[in-house]
């Protein structure tokens, strides 16, 4: 199965993920979901695959959360996934699917267990740096 990792460019834990799936010698799939956002069945997929609730994929900072009141208990699930498909800035980022799992790689390190070989340290844009396995 081939990498994929869904991803926004404008975010530093989406392009720290993108540069430890590359440094670990992988050609991902790389899908901009803000541009090419996935359909509701994909996206049930993911979720699926991740074993969380839609509401544990729902980004708050930098996005429409807080006036579309989803704090509030009364949305199902069916209803959060059409919000995230209307709103696909929503949806919090990177998701990475390997054949290892398929998991939300906050912090971006979460992606060292889904790939073949992953890189045993890394530096992040802010300068942290990180090793696999860890001590």
């Amino acid at each position: 199965m081939t990498v994929t990792i869904y991803h926004n460019p404008d975010c530093g834990t989406s392009r720290n993920t993108l540069a430890i799936i590359r440094a670990s010698g992988e050609d991902p799939v790389v899908i901009e979901y803000l541009k090419t956002p996935p359909s509701r069945e994909k996206l049930l997929e993911l979720i699926g695959a991740m074993g969380i609730a839609p509401r544990a994929l729902l980004r708050e900072k930098g996005t429409p959360y807080a006036e579309l009141g989803l704090a509030a208990p009364k949305w199902n699930d069916d209803e959060l996934i059409d919000f995230m498909l209307d709103h696909p800035i929503l949806i919090n980022r990177p998701i990475v699917e390997t054949a290892k799992g398929t998991r939300l790689c906050r912090p971006s390190e979460a992606v060292l267990p889904l790939l073949d070989n992953p890189v045993r340290e890394f530096v992040k844009e802010d300068g942290e740096k990180v090793a696999y396995p860890p001590a």
